[in-house]
């Protein structure tokens, strides 16, 4: 049976401050769909598995909020952990728990804040990803046919490979701009999307041989899972795991891992700019996610705003603009990265009462 994992335990910090503590931005209609993101990626993948096989593996002080969004799963399929250790003891502590259910289940990891505008196109890759990794020792990753040269993301250097599964030779770290282009001409690099596909005999193999102490510690009782005593024993051992990230824990140290290059419309919406850069604009080059808004000499903007509010907005080019209510940000769009510096900096001044 194929299984799907999606991540929806982060807290989204670049998307503040719509994106908070205790609604994170996959909980959030940041499209302006109508669904939230996490909702917009369980539909997505209902398409290639029946619900019962889709887990949402999150922190967990947000399962009442994902079951309030996904009603129709069970209490079994929402993972909660208890704290957060990054990706690496995320993915393990799903494959152990699929594979109590299921030992020769093949499972897809996802996050759950991603758009993927050509839907048709990313299911097919996933089924062929999945078909491979049923038949073969292989730990897969969908890699994004770059557009530009761009320094948010990791790159995937693969080599040739046959019916377009490429082994992967190396994963290199976000370059610098020269470096980017360099990739993006040479032709042999892919965007990393996070994105993984593999068997669950193959991943929880990968972590005895490169991670032995995530698994040690998160088999420890495999009894445990899918049980009524499952999410004490996981509040016990799941914090003690080392905090590292699936590609440093695994992938980066493997000798079976393959790509497969996708042109799938895909971007991780890592930020407000990126939302602007894949959202409907008006003749100005703004993005207007609001009721009531007028705009004069203003260009290239990110605006949300709260229901029933108005703004009048002349001058600002290139700004990103957010209203929540309590929470009213103006920032340049060229700076955005610093957006998760100034969350931090209002913790240490103000407290959490506006994270």
């Amino acid at each position: 049976m194929n299984y799907i994992a999606i991540m929806a335990g982060g807290v989204g910090s670049r998307f503040w401050p719509a994106s908070r503590e205790d609604k994170p931005k996959q909980f959030l209609d940041i499209t302006g769909t109508g669904q939230s993101l996490l909702q917009m990626t369980v539909e997505r993948f209902k398409k290639i598995v029946p619900v019962e096989n889709i887990f949402i593996v999150t922190n967990k002080k947000y399962k009442e909020l994902v079951k309030e969004q996904l009603p129709e799963l069970s209490d079994n399929q929402i993972i909660g952990e208890p704290s957060r250790n990054n990706t690496a003891p995320c993915v393990a502590y799903t494959a152990l728990k699929l594979a109590s259910l299921d030992p020769n289940a093949n499972m897809v990891v996802a996050p759950s804040d991603h758009l993927i505008l050509k839907e048709d196109a990313f299911l097919e890759q996933i089924k062929k990803a999945l078909d491979f990794a049923s038949e073969n020792d292989a730990l897969l990753t969908l890699g994004i046919k770059p557009t530009r040269p761009d320094t948010g993301y990791g790159y995937i250097h693969f080599d040739e490979g046959q019916n377009g599964v490429n082994p992967v030779k190396a994963f290199k770290e976000k370059p610098d701009l020269a470096k980017a282009k360099e990739y993006v001409a040479s032709g042999d690099y892919l965007w990393n999307a996070g994105i993984f596909i593999w068997s669950v005999k193959s991943v929880l193999k990968a972590f005895e041989n490169y991670a032995n102490e995530i698994y040690k510690i998160l088999s420890e009782d495999n009894s445990a899972y899918n049980t009524s005593s499952e999410q004490a024993y996981i509040d016990r051992v799941y914090p003690t795991t080392p905090s590292i990230s699936i590609d440093y824990a695994i992938m980066e140290k493997a000798d079976n891992v393959f790509t497969l290059p996708s042109d799938i419309g895909w971007s991780d919406l890592g930020t407000w700019g990126s939302l602007h850069a894949e959202s409907k604009k008006d003749a100005d080059n703004n993005v207007i996610l609001a009721e009531k808004v007028i705009l004069a000499e203003a260009k290239n903007n990110m605006i949300r705003l709260p229901k029933g509010k108005l703004a009048v907005i002349k001058g600002l080019e290139d700004f990103i603009i957010i209203d929540e209510g309590d929470v009213l940000l103006i920032y340049p769009k060229s700076e955005e990265q610093e957006i998760k510096q100034v969350r931090k900096e209002i913790e240490n001044k103000i407290g959490e009462e506006y994270l």
